[in-house]
């Protein structure tokens, strides 16, 4: 077989074997850090957030206790929000009717208003402090006096702040964002108190240096571990002045990793391109056409329609890439992209100015905390270090750039040879359209015509069968168990293969513009936990919720998706089995609680890789009208091109990981570049058509400025190492061999899946696959490496 790029591709191929090699051996070598855990962060970052594809811990459920009896503390301290111990009557009785205050198996999703959240939170803060002032009081260096009593403190929070932020991501309102804002600092300072508790981690130091810690199991000693460590990042050793300014400057990224999201969502609703003459929509399949008319009739153009209009264009995701895909008016492509990039980078919702204070007061606080810069704190908890990430990220870099200049060159000859007076000229909202045409000439694929046989019922139906194969679990659905926020929401039970339920989640599919962040996304309802077991039994079951952005129902049609909104659900899915099929039973290491950030992708993107395999691909690809398998040559066809442009995508990532990895080393904020001075210098490294002078991509660059990924990025694909080998642990046992295949999930389950937080994820991968990782997989995968014959 010949070689699919250019030798001098090849030869830089072999660099990054050669670099990844040693990267993957993730030894004392890189410096490692194998002790210190991702435990439910006591910092003001950790209770709202979740992983944009993401996974960041949002709650638990608890049944929340009666307030203490003393609130003076909770009053000298400055959370003096709501009556004191001389309250009257009907303000108890308004407590006991908050539903956030409630006690429930489910979160009342259903009837939760904005008007609940303030009085809600700042009781649950007056509660909590008096726990805390006890604890402080009581506390000795034992699990029963310290962990146990800690562990209930921050689920009591975690349940109620996760409840309304997830609201706020899926069910975004004026009325909800005020209420936060007003409460948001009360619950930072709370957060802060906690985390720089002195006699809390005076008893966990204490648990370290004691005789008994060689005697203590693993999944101890990484939240030990774990909660020293987290307590000086969250200043514990910082005094008077210093700790004052710390505290400063974590209220005030709040407010602005916050303000950054809000204004991304706005600046994506304000856009609307509405049109009325179809000529300028020519080339654009049916569904998206059914697409712009479903949002032109939620605009109020009662009588739009597929065929007739008009129809609305917006930056949701659906929309925009239909768009840049399909749309041969060029000028309308180039109005969506230029609308696209520069979201959110002028006027009332510029987040210019929020990026640049955003990145000084992460240096800032960095050099409080003693390190050189932010990145140096977000590694301390991961598994990479600043130069094994930047190491990763430009090796990679140099073995896609040669593949990714051939992919523009290919784009370059087809466009001319089909006319296109752009061919010499081609800029960024033409690559994606012809990208498209030349792959459905060069392997006879047209994904919207694909779409009829990936409905949403199909694909649900197949995911659930081979985690059956895979894992030995049933998922049923279980709608009307729990309360949801928007009647698209699904609810399901997970139980074992004894008929035992084990766990349950939520999924919301939809894209919902007006209401609905962007991406998809993974988040923790309950995890599993021991201490918080109630009504008689040994534990708490895991819930989770899958969000997703995909094209809704159009026109009596179920959700018909493209191949990429498949992958996204199997990868969301990946992210929920590891926290759902957890068997750790300490609630600050199970599931995806404690894994290092680096490591806690590799399930998701395992998962992706089965979208591939024939059986499980076959099984979802079912029209949806005639139940029509998808033809043999198809299949044959989506494997071919699964490859198609792998080197200009891969940069595409790295041009995310590098820039982000650029602002929080060697970016100075003030300083003689601008965050656009570096974006173009980077982009240059990392685009074969250089950014645009006005490209402003950093203000809805959320990852990192309003999610949880700053100075973590690279994580996709340092991630992507450790998935792409466990998937071939499959391979090797033969993808056609149930029982070999059955026997290596029931493995990638006990270990992977089961041991969350509790194993450093080097020794959880090493047990599951027998040998530290190797990065031949990823590039064979990448089709960045010949295949074996």
């Amino acid at each position: 077989m010949s070689p699919p790029f250019p030798t001098r591709s090849r030869l830089a191929l072999i660099s990054v074997i050669m670099l990844l090699a040693s990267v993957a051996s993730f030894t004392h070598s890189v410096a490692l850090v194998r002790s210190a855990s991702q435990i439910p962060r006591l910092s003001t970052e950790t209770l709202y957030k979740s992983f944009s594809c993401p996974l960041w811990s949002s709650s638990f459920t608890f049944c929340l206790h009666r307030p203490p009896k003393s609130t003076t503390s909770l009053v000298a301290r400055g959370f003096c929000a709501v009556p004191s111990s001389t309250m009257a009557s009907s303000a108890v009785e308004s407590f006991d009717s908050n539903p956030l205050l409630s006690d429930f198996d489910f979160p009342p999703f259903d009837v939760i208003e904005a008007t609940h959240v303030q009085p809600g939170i700042r009781e649950l803060l007056r509660r909590l402090e008096g726990d805390l002032v006890e604890l402080e009081r009581s506390v000795e260096p034992s699990w029963p006096k310290l962990v146990e009593p800690l562990e209930r403190i921050v689920d009591r929070l975690q349940v109620v702040w996760g409840i309304v932020n997830h609201l706020k991501a899926v069910k975004d309102s004026s009325e909800l964002r005020s209420a936060i804002d007003a409460v948001q600092p009360d619950k930072v300072k709370f957060q802060l108190r906690l985390g720089q508790s002195k006699p809390i981690y005076n008893a966990f130091k204490a648990i370290q240096d004691s005789t008994s810690w060689s005697s203590l199991s693993a999944a101890h000693k990484r939240i030990v571990e774990g909660q020293v460590k987290e307590a000086v990042l969250n200043g514990v050793a910082l005094e008077d002045e210093q700790r004052e300014k710390f505290n400063e400057i974590e209220q005030e990224l709040e407010k602005l990793s916050q303000k950054f999201s809000e204004n991304v969502l706005d600046a994506t609703k304000k856009f609307e391109k509405l049109i009325t003459d179809k000529k300028e929509l020519e080339g654009m399949p049916a569904t998206a056409l059914g697409l712009f008319a479903q949002t032109a009739i939620s605009k109020g153009h009662e009588n739009a329609s597929e065929e007739s209009g008009p129809w609305i264009i917006t930056l949701d995701y659906p929309s925009f890439s239909a768009v840049m895909q399909h749309a041969q008016n060029r000028t309308l492509r180039e109005e969506v992209y230029r609308a696209h990039i520069s979201r959110a980078s002028d006027g009332d919702l510029d987040n210019t100015p929020i990026i640049d204070q955003i990145l000084k007061l992460r240096s800032e606080k960095a050099k409080l905390l003693g390190y050189n810069n932010f990145a140096e704190v977000s590694m301390s908890m991961k598994m990479a270090t600043v130069q094994s990430a930047e190491n990763l990220i430009e090796k990679l870099r140099n073995a896609s750039w040669d593949p990714a200049v051939q992919d523009m060159e290919d784009i370059r000859k087809f466009s001319a040879e089909k006319g296109a007076v752009e061919a010499n000229d081609l800029s960024h909202w033409d690559i994606g359209f012809w990208s498209e045409r030349l792959r459905e000439s060069k392997f006879d694929i047209n994904e919207e015509e694909l779409r009829p046989y990936f409905s949403l019922p199909k694909v649900m139906d197949g995911l659930f069968n081979l985690a059956n194969k895979l894992f030995e679990i049933n998922i049923e659905p279980a709608d009307g168990l729990a309360p949801v926020w928007h009647s698209d929401v699904r609810f399901y039970c997970v139980k074992d293969a004894s008929g035992n339920p084990i766990a349950h989640f939520y999924f919301d599919p939809y894209s919902r513009p007006s209401e609905k962040r962007g991406g998809a996304w993974m988040d923790e309802v309950f995890a599993r936990s021991r201490v918080l077991a109630r009504d008689g039994n040994l534990v708490r079951l895991p819930t989770t919720h899958m969000v997703c952005n995909q094209t809704p129902p159009v026109g009596g049609k179920p959700s018909l998706m493209t191949f990429r909104e498949v992958e996204t659900v199997f990868h969301e899915f990946g992210h929920a089995l590891q926290h759902m099929l957890t068997k750790q039973d300490e609630g600050l290491v199970a599931g995806i609680r404690g894994i290092e950030w680096d490591a806690v992708e590799l399930p998701s993107q395992f998962m992706e890789n089965w979208c591939y395999q024939r059986d499980t691909l076959l099984s979802i690809a079912k029209h949806y009208e005639t139940g029509e398998s998808l033809p043999e040559e198809v299949y044959q066809k989506l494997i071919a091109a699964k490859t198609f442009r792998a080197g200009s995508l891969s940069l595409r990532q790295i041009r995310f990981a590098s820039m982000d990895l650029e602002l929080h080393t060697k970016y100075i904020p003030g300083g003689p570049e601008s965050i656009y001075d570096v974006d173009q210098r980077v982009g240059k490294r990392t685009q074969v058509i250089p950014p645009l002078l006005e490209d402003r991509f950093l203000c809805s660059f959320s990852h990192i400025f309003g999610g949880g990924y700053a100075a973590g990025y690279y994580s996709y694909k340092w991630a992507e190492v450790l998935s792409a080998d466990a998937f071939s642990a499959f391979e090797d046992a033969g993808l056609d061999n149930e029982k070999a295949i059955k026997e290596t999930g029931r493995r990638f389950r006990e270990t992977i899946l089961a041991l969350g937080g509790g194993k450093p994820p080097l020794e959880v991968f090493v047990e599951f696959r027998g040998r530290e990782p190797s990065p031949e997989a990823l590039l064979r995968h990448n089709g960045l490496l010949p295949v074996a014959a």
